[in-house]
């Protein structure tokens, strides 16, 4: 493979150099009272596991905002599990290895919040009430222990001018959804069939 490996932490720093003390010193252990505002006003995180031998998987979580995290105590939060595919991945990984790494978008920012701990699964609660959405409650939630919280900075967000309407063009050379399940997932199916699938109705199934 092309390219000059880097193995050392020194080379590492002598090129990307030394954080500044303010930045290097920014992670905290417990929640600030502006932590639990955005966590509020979050409708969407990702989520960083990995398993036992340390196979990665980041899975995309939403939800209104306000029902996407449960703040439970200074140190401790809660994401619902929704209806998906039922791969599991990441509940899978935290059955074997607990750590865990979550960044809490809020559309139209670039910062983002960043949460570092160890996580286990439950399956009920008397906070699962707060989580309902519609007729929904949660079978399932993720409960993360906070190690380290901060804010990031919104410098890739502002490279990918992620938010700016001009650059959106999500099918202008990428295909359609359902044209990429047609390929890669489901061949045997019409494409009409598969068109219709993921068409309107498919934000209707959402906690179905």
């Amino acid at each position: 493979m092309d390219g000059r490996r880097i193995e050392t932490l020194d080379e590492l720093r002598s090129i990307v150099g030394e954080p500044l003390p303010r930045v290097r010193d920014k992670a905290r252990s417990t929640l600030h009272e502006l932590d639990r505002r955005w966590l509020a006003a979050s409708p969407f995180c990702l989520v960083g596991t990995a398993d036992a031998e340390g196979r990665c998987d980041v899975s995309p979580k939403g939800d209104p905002a306000g029902r996407l995290v449960h703040v439970l105590d200074d140190t401790t939060i809660a994401l619902p599990e929704r209806p998906g595919n039922r791969r599991a991945d990441g509940l899978r990984n935290v059955l074997e290895n607990p750590h865990v790494g979550l960044n809490f978008l809020i559309p139209g920012r670039g910062d983002t919040l960043r949460v570092n701990g160890r996580a286990h699964v439950v399956r009920d609660a008397p906070w699962f009430d707060d989580l309902v959405v519609g007729p929904h409650r949660p079978a399932l939630a993720l409960v993360v222990e906070v190690d380290e919280v901060f804010h990031h900075c919104a410098k890739a967000f502002l490279r990918a001018k992620l938010w700016d309407p001009e650059t959106w063009g999500p099918e202008a050379t990428v295909p359609s959804r359902a044209a990429i399940a047609k390929a890669l997932e489901r061949p045997e199916e019409r494409m009409e069939e598969l068109e219709a699938y993921y068409g309107p109705a498919y934000g209707r199934r959402l906690y179905g």
